[in-house]
């Protein structure tokens, strides 16, 4: 079996955001540079090659993401820093209407053209302070995704891209959650090259909110996920179980949230679910957007799940027999994700039957 490449490009390191709020406090962001670090180190004394990412340019992120949501990310620092007074970062001090309705797709331009109006548009709360370098660390990260894909593409059976930012909260149009670029989105649109059915797994603790309003009325791309029940959670407007698509996306998404406190049994079966779903709908590759944050340890966590766990959900997914590139999304426990990811890559390394 061939060594599983593992993409990652030190440009990744250059988003530094010093400013995050929860429960109604600025503190430290818990998506920082040493997530990347420990996991470089857990997955290479794996046996993972690292491997440096190509740059395919803009086109394949314009496939997901809407043009003037780029431009945004591309210029909103500098012009917020023209204005009087600004803080250090970019941060949205109005919020524009963002309805839960999935229709994301089709949504034009915003109406302001000033930066603290379009801020609002396409910045989702407080999470996703944008600093000098973000849309660097945006563009690399995607591009450790794409590269992911065109490995899937050139004839390796799995790959792992290492994102940082992660990706699975970001919208057509809008960050949130620590994402910019959907980065699991990207490689399934770029997959589609090869394959007319593509699957997108999530188990991080959070729905991926994003990845499911891109593709929720497309049968192309099947989108299914198991995470903490959103009812009193983030992202806490989608994730529902009732959320099954719309128009020829109908029954071409499943969301299977997990009550909190759940443990390794309720998340393996889920997974063990999502596994038969991806079989039914037909899917020749497949996506996972690999969050550690369920994990007990986790800061964020409020499911019960082990690092045993894991493994056994490793082992799902390596027996699913299909060319696979795993996305790295959330786990913010240095200790847990040092534990967590190997333990599920040895295991789907195991079990890999393609």
């Amino acid at each position: 079996m061939s060594i599983m490449k593992l993409f990652f490009s030190s440009q990744q390191m250059a988003h530094q955001p010093k400013q995050y709020m929860v429960n109604g406090r600025i503190t430290d962001p818990l998506e920082n540079p040493a997530r990347a670090q420990t996991l470089i180190k857990a997955l290479t004394d794996l046996g993972l090659s690292q491997e440096a990412t190509g740059d395919a340019g803009l086109n394949p992120i314009l496939a997901v993401h809407a043009d003037h949501y780029v431009e945004f990310l591309q210029t909103a620092y500098d012009r917020f820093m023209q204005l009087p007074n600004h803080g250090p970062e970019v941060l949205p001090n109005v919020s524009a209407y963002q309805g839960a309705d999935q229709n994301y797709a089709a949504r034009p331009r915003p109406r302001p053209v000033g930066v603290l109006g379009q801020a609002g548009w396409y910045i989702n709360g407080l999470s996703c302070a944008m600093m000098e370098s973000t849309y660097v660390s945006a563009y690399a990260s995607a591009q450790t995704a794409i590269s992911a894909a065109n490995a899937l593409l050139s004839g390796e059976k799995a790959a792992f891209a290492l994102c940082r930012p992660p990706g699975h909260h970001a919208y057509v149009d809008r960050a949130a959650g620590f994402c910019y670029f959907n980065n699991a989105a990207i490689i399934a649109q770029h997959l589609r090259q090869q394959h007319e059915r593509v699957a997108i797994i999530d188990f991080d603790t959070h729905h991926g909110d994003g990845t499911q309003a891109i593709f929720y009325s497309r049968d192309d791309v099947f989108v299914g996920s198991t995470h903490t029940d959103p009812s009193n959670y983030y992202p806490h407007y989608s994730g529902y179980a009732d959320e099954t698509g719309a128009g020829s996306g109908l029954g071409a998404n499943l969301n299977l949230p997990l009550a909190e406190g759940s443990g390794d049994d309720a998340f393996i079966d889920a997974n063990r679910r999502l596994a038969a779903a991806v079989a039914d709908h037909g899917a020749t590759a497949l996506v996972i957007s690999a969050g550690w944050d369920a994990h007990h340890e986790d800061p964020l966590s409020r499911l019960n799940v082990t690092t045993a766990a894991y493994a056994e959900i490793g082992a799902i997914w390596g027996a699913a027999g299909l060319p696979t590139a795993i996305v790295q999304e959330g786990g913010y426990s240095l200790s847990a994700v040092s534990e967590a990811a190997p333990r599920f890559m040895a295991a789907y390394q195991a079990n890999r039957t393609v």
